[in-house]
């Protein structure tokens, strides 16, 4: 691991910050600001249509530019500006702009760091090393929770946010200094987007990467919150405590699932059957919503570690890109994984909303977790249809 890629990862930690922590601090910023669960629902929503649309353009750069100044600019500019934001935040509609801010600038952090290893790295070891960075930057997860409920504790909301963008502006500085970009790809091939979905071998790969990270993005990063206190009406330390425990399961699935394509011979089948697992674990939130804060705590961290394979279908889409656009190619492939989550994010608020009022609160919560799980369940059937490769 050289410095750049340390601090790519470092950078990819707070990224996974940013797409969680608003379900911490859901509490305090209904009773400051007055953003309720649905304002909050389309902020984070946002935060993931704006870093999926951004996708594109950073395909392009990371070709065209490189990883270095196309991650340390947009950190800067968007990362820490948009934090800044959130700290002088005096209603939702603050929130929402700094959310699509942070997104914009988090955009590039995980692909700069997958292009570096796609470019620089052996085609076998990819799952591996995407699995270790996913699930080291995933340690993100676990800032978003019981620290950062400490936090905002000790030094209040919006001192908790002047630190994070003074750190945000800190790490772009390190990887404009430390980040190196790969050598030029020999000659003179040209290519865009078009060209990557003209491949048929892709399009399964886009479907489950459409599916695959909503459940556990939207539960950890969203849900758990209102859900634990709504259906069992738990306090700041208990919310913190259970999305600690589901933010280290999806650690542990990411360093799980990562060299499991090697050891088995297959990308499909793991995919396939993690995806599975992950859906029924929905299911089984759709069935059992209350009763128990114990099984329902073990049923989203089993969603947040069996879904966790990212980055075995990278690694499976990785193996279908020409090499002159695998800028394009991986930043393409997690547009669609991240535009899945910002469009059930975006959605699930209205909703939500909808259900209750026609319903318990256990009973609203019971049919969300149910349209996530037919959703992944859904896209892992098309996903049957897709050719396995492991090179």
């Amino acid at each position: 691991m050289t410095p750049g890629m340390i601090f790519l990862v470092l950078a990819y930690v707070l990224s996974q910050f940013y797409r969680a922590f608003l379900a911490v601090l859901s509490p305090v910023l209904a009773t400051d600001i007055g953003a309720g669960a649905e304002d909050l629902a389309m902020a984070s929503g946002l935060w993931f249509v704006v870093f999926a649309a951004m996708q594109i353009p950073v395909g392009w750069a990371l070709d065209r530019i490189g990883p270095r100044l196309t991650s340390s600019v947009l950190l800067a500019l968007g990362g820490a500006g948009g934090a800044a934001v959130m700290a002088l935040a005096q209603g939702p509609g603050w929130v929402t702009v700094a959310m699509m801010l942070i997104g914009i600038g988090c955009s590039p952090v995980l692909m700069a760091s997958y292009y570096i290893l796609a470019r620089d790295y052996p085609a076998a070891v990819f799952a591996t090393f995407a699995g270790v960075i996913l699930g080291t930057g995933t340690l993100g997860n676990i800032g978003a929770a019981l620290p950062l409920a400490w936090a905002v504790a000790s030094i209040g909301w919006r001192g908790t946010m002047w630190g994070l963008a003074g750190a945000t502006l800190l790490v772009a500085i390190l990887l404009a200094l430390t980040v190196r970009n790969p050598a030029p790809h020999e000659g003179n091939q040209k290519g865009s987007v078009l060209d990557l979905l003209k491949i048929p071998a892709l399009w399964p790969i886009f479907v489950i990467m459409f599916v695959n990270y909503a459940p556990a993005a939207g539960t950890r990063g969203l849900w758990i919150a209102p859900y634990l206190g709504d259906v069992y009406d738990a306090d700041i330390g208990r919310i913190g405590s259970a999305s600690l425990i589901m933010g280290l399961a999806m650690i542990a699935g990411n360093f799980f699932y990562g060299p499991l394509d090697r050891l088995f011979g297959t990308r499909k089948w793991v995919i396939f059957l993690g995806n599975l697992v992950s859906g029924l674990a929905c299911l089984g939130l759709w069935l059992w919503p209350d009763g128990s804060e114990v099984r329902s705590i073990a049923l989203v961290a089993a969603i947040g570690f069996f879904g966790a394979t990212f980055p075995v279908i990278i690694a499976h889409g990785r193996s279908f890109l020409p090499p002159h656009l695998v800028g394009r190619g991986v930043t393409l492939l997690n547009l669609f994984g991240i535009g899945g989550v910002g469009v059930m994010q975006f959605a699930s608020g209205p909703v939500f909303v909808r259900l209750s009022q026609d319903a318990a609160p256990a009973q609203a919560y019971s049919q969300l977790f149910g349209l996530f799980g037919l959703m992944i369940l859904a896209g892992t059937m098309v996903y049957l249809f897709s050719r396995d490769r492991t090179g």
